[in-house]
């Protein structure tokens, strides 16, 4: 089944309304406006504001440059390449190139006419008006993109839990039967969520603070850290006391992944698991000297994790309880 999507139900619903009116008010060449409609349906409403200033502005442009042109050359298909010519890199140096086609319907209106008048151009301006401004209107309605938001913020948290998991079992045990196919699929998830929150806020123009999409940049950082330590710990040869200590830490991180407090127990918890470190006896071979280094980058890598979310909740002041902890 064909699904419909709400720019095209915009479209459909604009372009007849829009030739209505024109009609309605008794404008030559009304079609146009539906044509203009059609043009100006964005996917978003920042883009439909901007799009429909950038046409408004390209289209009275054309019409001062129709008037010169065509009053001074004569009204003959030359003429229009000319205008073109001058018309386009004017355009494209004033940054609205996007009303270049909406602009073009309105001068070739004028050299159909083959004369330039107050009444035609008032006729263009309110033509413009018209087809421009119901898009601007249908445009100021966007569907709410939350649910989808949230439904992929529990995607990512629930892969995330099960990342942090996997690599507590391998440092538990060095089992190392896992696919990491949760990788693949989050990267996919982060990738669209990111995309779908850019739009949630290009459709609230008057929002300073935009929650998904700081959220899903926030994920996209840690995830980034958490590709690295995939082959870091790889690099651990086998299992060691240390190695289990830090599996029980990675399994309460798994826990609390969810997007509420800050991280401030578990960098606190992570304090104490280096001075323990440090205190305790040194390696006495090559291979547990690798080991450690590398158990040591482990625990950089996701000190860097933590601080991430910590800087996404820097509004968070107090430390909060270790049962609201989250990371």
């Amino acid at each position: 089944m064909v699904k419909i999507g709400y720019r095209t139900l915009k479209t459909a619903i604009g372009a007849p309304i829009a030739i209505f009116i024109a009609q309605l008010l008794q404008l030559d060449n009304y079609i146009s406006a539906g044509i203009l409609t059609i043009l100006c349906i964005q996917v978003t409403r920042k883009r439909s504001v901007l799009s429909a200033w950038y046409r408004f502005a390209a289209c009275m442009l054309g019409m001062a440059f129709s008037f010169l042109i065509f009053e001074t050359l004569g009204y003959e298909p030359y003429a229009i390449g000319i205008l073109l010519f001058i018309f386009i890199p004017v355009t494209v140096m004033l940054k609205i190139t996007e009303g270049i086609v909406t602009s073009s319907v309105i001068i070739l209106h004028l050299y159909g006419a083959g004369f330039v008048t107050f009444e035609l151009l008032l006729n263009e301006v309110v033509l413009i008006s018209v087809g421009i401004g119901t898009a601007l209107l249908l445009n100021m309605y966007m569907p709410s993109l939350e649910s989808e938001l949230k439904k992929m913020q529990e995607q990512v948290e629930e892969n995330f839990q099960k990342i942090l998991k996997e690599i507590a079992h391998f440092l538990r045990t060095g089992d190392e039967s896992w696919t990491g196919k949760e990788f693949t699929e989050t990267a996919f998830i982060l990738d669209e969520a990111l995309g779908l929150a850019y739009r949630d806020v290009e459709n609230h123009l008057l929002r300073s603070h935009h929650q998904f999409y700081h959220y899903f940049q926030m994920r996209t950082k840690q995830f980034e850290i958490l590709e690295r330590i995939l082959p870091l710990i790889s690099r651990i040869p086998e299992v060691s006391k240390q190695s289990v200590k830090i599996s029980t830490f990675f399994s309460e991180l798994a826990e609390g992944v969810n997007p509420g407090n800050t991280a401030v127990i578990f960098l606190h918890q992570l304090k104490e698991i280096r001075e323990e470190f440090r205190e305790g006896s040194l390696p006495s071979t090559r291979e547990e000297f690798e080991a450690r280094a590398n158990l040591f980058t482990l625990l950089n890598e996701i000190e860097q994790y933590l601080i991430i979310k910590r800087s996404f909740k820097k509004s968070d002041v107090k430390p909060p309880k270790k049962e609201e902890v989250t990371a």
